[in-house]
């Protein structure tokens, strides 16, 4: 019947046209949420990053931050593709071919019965097993990012001691690691497609005994029985497509778990419900309160430790004035100074910008306010003009040079070559320490706040220009809060007010002389560094 062939034939051609277009359609539509999938968790990841205090750092680790946006997030993007490509493909392929068997012989659609559930107690058994490993796989990936970083970071360290073999000795004992972990899985999951051909073959020869003897007898004809075998084939099919879904499904589960961990951690330190007004300007001045700072019985403990990291601080510094901190090593002083931009909250007591505590302020208002130079300066890859203005995005040209040059980094600047238009190298290894602790002090004076923070930011510089540097600053900061912390007694004793730390207490407060005759703790700093006439 040439006619019902070519009819049916072209049903034929027109479904698998159709069948055709969909594949196309669902892996193009498959792979572009799955995409955008990925960029939504990481966009969602690094935002609550971005969000974490430095207790929520501490506790994760960067090693790890990096895994999870990064590794983690892509394994979740492979399976959401492969899901949506095969996971609702393989169950409505299964269902239907369990329908089209049954009608084709309801008693042979046992062999299937059995064959279904051996399947999926393969997979599960598989699965069951291959979780933990892929657990430990992430927190291997974790140890090996962590060595890596190390090392890299710390290339000019290992050189200089020797002690490359060491560090490739790390590596490879982090690699080994996470090598066995792949090699178990691998391992596990390798004897997944031989069950699964096993199970698919055992039921292929069944539905053959079977059929051959019910065609035999009559009751089923030799073209249901090829129909038959198709549909069979079709579920073992589904079945394997589900099985390969097992294999990713365990892995990109363990990555999502540390995934949702990150995003669950609601960080430590949030903004108000009703932010606190600012103090009213002053009557007649046209301005609000100029940043004074205080510090009212301070307790601050890090988390974990043994001896709290200050005890009972208080004291305020006022505007216009420039207020020191000095101290041992260990005595507390970075500490204070991460509590004025709140990076961390206090434990006891508060810490008051213009009369208002800091926790009852927005975050982004309360850092406005203040020019940070950090104990470590750091870099951004961009130019020099890019960086200085990370503090003040809106910063002229001439604002950017100002600053620049206050800092005592025009000089160095200019000779370089593009000026502020050089490109800085990634962490500002092409510059000494001593210049970007300059570009750190102008990306702060760039943004011209009522409250500096200088947390020991002058320790690269040579003595002359610590002074000139000093020299300058006290003009371009008239009228702000100038909190200093430093190791140097040359850099503090000119300031206003000295505050004196000890085993996180205040121990003596008030100018270098007064406290050169009444606080023993300042004079053995000051005895260690000045000479007798300087003491005089």
């Amino acid at each position: 019947d040439t006619a019902y062939i070519l009819r049916t034939g072209g049903i034929m051609l027109l479904i698998t046209a159709g069948s055709l277009a969909c594949a196309v359609a669902s892996s193009y539509l498959s792979a572009r949420i799955a995409t955008e999938v990925g960029a939504s968790l990481r966009r969602d990841v690094f935002a609550r990053v971005e969000g974490f205090t430095l207790h929520e750092f501490d506790r994760f680790g960067t090693a790890t931050l990096i895994t999870r946006s990064t590794n983690d997030v892509t394994q979740v993007q492979n399976v959401a593709m492969m899901a949506l490509r095969m996971m609702l493909m393989a169950p409505i392929m299964a269902i239907g071919g369990v329908v089209m068997a049954f009608s084709k012989d309801r008693p042979l659609t046992l062999t299937l019965a059995v064959a279904v559930p051996v399947l999926t107690l393969v997979i599960a058994f598989l699965a069951s097993r291959a979780m933990p490993l892929f657990k430990r796989m992430q927190s291997k990936i974790d140890r090996l990012n962590l060595v890596l970083r190390e090392s890299l970071v710390g290339i000019r360290v290992i050189r200089a001691f020797n002690r490359t073999p060491r560090e490739e000795e790390r590596f490879d004992e982090a690699n080994r690691d996470i090598t066995a972990t792949y090699v178990k899985v691998n391992r596990l999951m390798a004897f997944l497609m031989p069950a699964m051909m096993m199970v698919m073959n055992v039921t292929s020869v069944a539905i053959l005994w079977f059929g051959v003897a019910r065609v035999d007898s009559g009751a089923m004809q030799m073209g249901s029985l090829i129909a038959f075998t198709q549909y069979a084939m079709q579920i073992m099919f589904s079945m394997l497509m589900m099985s390969l879904m097992f294999i990713m499904v365990p892995r990109a589960q363990a990555a999502a778990e540390r995934i949702a961990e990150v995003l669950a951690v609601e960080p430590s330190i949030v903004d108000p419900a009703v932010p606190a007004a600012l103090p009213a300007a002053a009557p007649g001045a046209g301005t609000a309160a100029k940043g004074e700072v205080e510090f009212r019985d301070v307790g601050f403990s890090y988390h974990g430790a043994a001896e709290p990291a200050l005890r009972g601080v208080s004291f305020r510094a006022l505007a216009g004035k420039t207020t020191a901190v000095v101290g041992s090593t260990g005595s507390g002083k970075s500490t204070l100074a991460k509590l004025v931009p709140r990076f961390y909250d206090v434990g006891e007591g508060a810490v008051l910008v213009d009369g208002v505590d800091v926790r009852a302020m927005r975050q982004e208002e309360l850092r406005a306010r203040i020019g940070y130079v950090p104990q470590r300066a750091v870099l951004f890859s961009g130019t020099v003009a890019d960086n200085i203005r990370f503090g003040a995005e809106g910063a002229s040209d001439e604002e950017v040079r100002a600053a620049a040059a206050t800092a005592q980094a025009a000089d160095f600047v200019e000779a370089m070559d593009g000026g502020y238009g050089h490109r800085v190298a990634q962490g500002g290894t092409d510059l000494s320490g001593g210049q970007k602790q300059r570009l750190s002090i102008a990306r702060a004076l760039a943004r011209k706040p009522d409250i500096y923070v200088f947390d020991d930011s002058f320790s690269a510089l040579d003595f002359k220009t610590d002074a000139k540097l000093r020299a300058a600053l006290k003009r371009e900061t008239r009228g702000a809060t100038v909190i200093l912390v430093a190791q140097r007694i040359g850099t503090v004793m000119d300031a206003d007010r000295i505050i004196v730390l000890e085993e996180g207490r205040v121990v003596g407060d008030g100018t270098h002389r007064e406290l050169l005759a009444a606080c023993p703790v300042y004079r053995e700093i000051a005895a260690s560094q000045l000479s007798e006439e300087e003491l005089a």
